[in-house]
Parts: C-alpha cells; structure tokens; sequence
C-alpha cells in the first residue's frame, strides 16, 4: 500500500485536534474531515482545511470515505461509533477507554473480526522512555521474582476541569475517575505484569459530590495472576495541580520506583548487577491550560497505526489490551456495592 492512509477525526475537543494533527504531520496520513456536534468548534478546525460534519452520521453518508476512524469523543460514546465506524468498512483508532463496559468491548471486537478491520487503542504512556524500559527489565526479569508492585494516582481535578453542563463527571458520559483518568496506569500495570484477582477496594469522594456522580478517591488491593500483590491508590481530590504518578516494585533481586507527575522520572533503580542507563527524555504532558494530562505521545500511536496498515508492523495496542483494561476497571467498581 503505496497511497496515503486517509483518517477523519470523530469529535474536535482538544484529543480530537491533536489527532488531526498527528495525522497532518505524518508524510503517509492524510485528514480528510472533522466531525462534532458542537457547530461553534467549526471555526476552530478550519485550519484543518477539511470538510466539517455535525454528526457521524451525516459525515458517513455525505463525507469522503476514510481508511481510518479517530473516536475522540465523551467515553460513553466510544462503543457505538467505534462499531459504526467498523460498519463502514473502516479501521478504528479508539481514545481511551474503549468503551465503559467489558460487553461493549466484546461487541467491538466481534465487528472487527466479521468486517476484517482493525481496532487501535490509544495508550500512548506504553511509549515513555521509563515505561519501555520498565517493560524491558520485566521481560527480561531484572528483577527476579515480583513481591509487591504499588500504583499511586494522585492528581487535582476541580471546578475548573468538572465546568457544569458538560459530560465529565457525568456517570454514563464518562464512567468514572479510573476510567477517565487513570486508565493510562492501569493499562501499564496489565501490561508489565498480567492480569490481577481477589481484589478488594475502598472508595471515597472527599470534594467532588458537587462536581461528579462517582468517587474521587480509591484505596484497591490485589494479588497478580503470576504472583506478586499490589495496590492501587488514587485521587483526584489533590489541591491546585497534580501531584504524582508513581509505580514502585519490589522484587526479588532489587527495586525501582518511576515516579513524577506522569510517572515519568526514575527515581529510583537499585537492582543486582545492573547499572541503570541513560534513558531518553519524556514527552511533555498533555496542556490542557488549567490542568495537565499523560504524556504527549500521540506521534508514536499515529506512526504504529499507518505502519500496521502498510504491513511494517503490528499494532502495539490491540483491542484486546483495550478490553483488559476495561475489565479490569469495571471489576474493580464492581466493589462499590459490597460491603467491606
């Protein structure tokens, strides 16, 4: 496949822009249209020079058709344009998460697989520098046997991020804090070290019963399938700016800590005959004015996405992943009805 792949771009917030322009940027994508309900963001994509849709709808029967759809829309809508899209005959590139249901997730794969396209799931922090080399010293057991692995998510989303009207912090448009914001994490704890169980949890809404209809804070434990427990603990209720995302493991033969903002700074490496090496520097995270998001390494996704369709590669973050993350997030709320 010699020719551009096309994209067009499904909501044209913030994620939206950056994917149409990754798309731009890269000498084998072309953007062909921006879509989103709101007509007041059409000025705001112009730059784009592509035609402009109010709805997905009105783009698939009136709009040029495209090799790949970007859904960067409310996390509720994720599942149902992710399969419209599939519908079309299109690849899917899916913003996090997937969907907010593991059945969602299901109904998405079996379309895939009856039309023969391809679901992407962005989780661009697998593409940090301390992530690949996390994964690098797991893969290669480093580390010997792993004890205990901890999680901490501490971040401030306030007033300014939960503004009224809109569909953050609402249950069924965004589905919740792990959903929304840390996914990211929990998608890199599946991805070093495998799926969890006998979890238990804790949950709290210290400052947000005026801003969302779900918790701000969580206190979860669990066991690793292949040994190994862990904790998970995080919150949104942190004053003024985030604070922390951090992963400490302990192992057998030594211990790291990648801590940071947006774990994105070895603070720690001490492991048996191992010399830590110079990694290269992090992206800078995502700005989005008063807050700040994960790391902006959306160029890596959009590079895997074109690659994979032109035969190079293979997608580094299947739909499949997506699903994990997914379940293991809807297990873990499953708690909140149990009494501890």
């Amino acid at each position: 496949m010699s020719e551009k792949i096309t994209f067009a771009v499904i909501g044209a917030g913030h994620i939206g822009k950056r994917h149409a322009t990754m798309v731009q940027r890269h000498g084998e994508g072309e953007l062909v249209a921006m879509v989103d309900t709101d007509v007041a963001r059409q000025p705001e994509v112009e730059a784009f020079g592509v035609p402009f849709f109010q709805s997905m709808e009105e783009y698939l029967a009136h709009g040029p058709k495209a090799d790949v759809i970007c859904i960067c829309t409310p996390n509720g809508f994720h599942a149902q344009q992710a399969m419209l899209a599939l519908e079309n005959g299109s690849h899917v590139v899916c913003e996090k998460p997937m969907a907010l249901s593991k059945a969602d997730c299901e109904r998405i794969i079996y379309k895939s697989l009856q039309t023969s396209k391809l679901v992407f799931c962005v989780m661009q922090n697998r593409y940090s520098p301390p992530s690949l080399w996390l994964k690098e010293m797991i893969t290669e057991k480093r580390l010997g046997e792993i004890f205990l692995v901890q999680i901490n998510c501490y971040w401030n989303r306030d007033a300014r991020y939960y503004k009224a009207g809109t569909w953050k912090g609402d249950q069924t448009l965004d589905g919740g804090t792990l959903f929304t914001q840390f996914s990211h994490f929990i998608d890199i704890m599946y991805w070093l070290f495998g799926d969890i169980k006998n979890i238990s949890g804790r949950f709290m809404d210290f400052n947000h019963q005026q801003l969302t209809d779900f918790e701000d804070s969580g206190l979860i434990q669990f066991e690793f399938m292949n040994g190994g427990a862990g904790t998970l603990n995080y919150s949104t209720a942190v004053w003024d700016s985030n604070l922390e995302s951090s992963m400490t493991i302990i192992g057998e033969k030594g211990s790291i800590k990648v801590g940071g903002q947006y774990m994105n700074e070895v603070e720690y490496c001490h492991v048996q005959d191992y010399v830590m090496p110079q990694l290269p520097p992090s992206s800078p995270a995502n700005d989005y004015g008063h807050y700040k998001g994960s790391a902006a390494n959306h160029h890596f996704i959009f590079e895997n996405v074109i690659d994979t369709l032109k035969g190079k590669t293979f997608a580094t973050t299947n739909a499949l992943e997506g699903l994990k993350v997914v379940e293991i997030i809807e297990r873990i709320y499953e708690l909140k009805g149990v009494k501890n």
